[in-house]
């Protein structure tokens, strides 16, 4: 118990002095991610490329480890920037507001978008979804990068929206899931009232007309047919009989 609580103690006073851009290049889901797998052990201190070199420092200090240069794999040390969304050509297609951690993009499907630039860390997450490319990342820190381009108040308030961001996907994955278990309900009873059924034995033999004999009825009926014209035969017979001779 003690050491399980020495290790998310450690990984908690790590993920204090992460930037909390949630920007995934650390090769984690999140900063908290990040900074329990250096806690462990698993990962090396110098994959955050926000924080640069003065982050892995801090790291160094809190973990005891090495200094090393920042991961060149992981990305370069820059200045910050922010996003910025060109009105003309988005198509409101919602993917950057999904992409986005911190929810710093607002605006609704077939609607235009707008980041709000207080909330965005400049994570990039929001670039590669766009299908139309109208997002760009501006320099809003000059030439100071890392740290020096990041305040702890702004990593905090970065911290705080992604973790409301969390709460509120938590909050909604019930509902979702009603509404997908709705769906597929809907669609099978549609499939089920739409698919046709089997021809009973009855509704799929052949229709015969009532005047054409079949075969069980075509003997009876010759029959009775060559018994009426016998018979009509006779009565003609009979009748040119019981007329006169005519005269000749």
């Amino acid at each position: 118990m003690f050491a399980a609580s020495s290790l998310q103690a450690l990984a908690a006073n790590i993920d204090a002095v992460l930037p909390q851009t949630q920007c995934t290049r650390c090769g984690y889901p999140d900063c908290a991610a990040y900074a329990d797998a250096i806690a462990r052990e698993e990962a090396p201190i110098n994959q955050c490329p926000p924080g640069g070199a003065e982050g892995v420092a801090r790291l160094a200090a809190i973990t005891g480890r090495p200094i090393l240069p920042l991961s060149a794999e992981h990305g370069l040390e820059a200045p910050r920037t922010v996003a910025v969304i060109d009105e003309a050509w988005c198509i409101g297609c919602t993917l950057c507001i999904k992409a986005c951690p911190t929810d710093a993009i607002l605006g609704a499907n077939k609607r235009m978008h707008v980041v709000i630039a207080t909330h965005c860390t400049g994570c990039e997450l929001c670039i590669p979804v766009c299908p139309v490319d109208c997002i760009e990342l501006i320099n809003v820190s000059g030439q100071a990068t890392g740290w020096n381009a990041w305040s702890p108040s702004q990593a905090e308030h970065a911290r705080t929206r992604y973790a409301r961001r969390q709460q509120r996907l938590a909050a909604d994955k019930p509902a979702a899931k009603l509404a997908t278990a709705l769906s597929q309900t809907a669609q099978a009873q549609a499939s089920a009232t739409s698919a046709p059924t089997a021809p009973s034995a009855e509704a799929s033999a052949p229709k015969v007309p009532a005047h054409v004999p079949t075969p069980e009825t075509a003997a009876p009926d010759s029959d009775a047919s060559a018994s009426k014209k016998a018979t009509i035969a006779a009565i003609l017979a009979k009748a040119r009989a019981q007329r006169p001779p005519s005269a000749s």
